[in-house]
């Protein structure tokens, strides 16, 4: 009989952690997803901001775009608070210009690590055009 409660314990203990453990899964799951989320938006949101700035330095120097992101942040005012593009990883995803000269611009934010900070890697161009690519597309070439 002592037998008997003792291995209900156990078989009632061993099922109460495997229903914690699946709602920790899910819990940390959706948690991941909600940053990536967060951090997808911030993306776009910040790239849109180079953007506008880029094209208003091109508006006030005659149709001539800045070859760097520097000349941003040196103007009085400056068009944009800081240089985005050599900064470590800004939430989750990193910022360059593939080309950033007096014709124009390519801008990208890439996430630092694929699947875990970002899920998409998001262009913009001359113009403000936002495209959006999977990184894990990405990884496969």
């Amino acid at each position: 009989m002592i037998k008997n409660k003792k291995a209900r314990s156990f078989v009632s203990i061993m099922v109460t952690i495997a229903v914690i453990a699946l709602f920790l899964r899910f819990s940390i799951e959706q948690l991941i997803n909600l940053n990536i989320s967060q951090n997808e938006s911030n993306a776009q949101d910040t790239l849109k901001l180079i953007s506008t700035a880029i094209e208003n330095y091109a508006k006030d120097h005659h149709g001539v775009f800045p070859t760097n992101l520097s000349v941003l942040t040196q103007t009085d005012p400056p068009y944009i608070d800081k240089e985005y593009i050599g900064l470590s990883y800004i939430k989750g995803y990193n910022y360059n210009c593939l080309s950033l000269d007096a014709s124009g611009y390519t801008c990208q934010a890439e996430p630092a690590r694929c699947g875990l900070s970002g899920k998409k890697i998001f262009t913009i161009t001359t113009t403000g055009t936002l495209t959006t690519t999977e990184c894990a597309e990405k990884e496969k070439e």
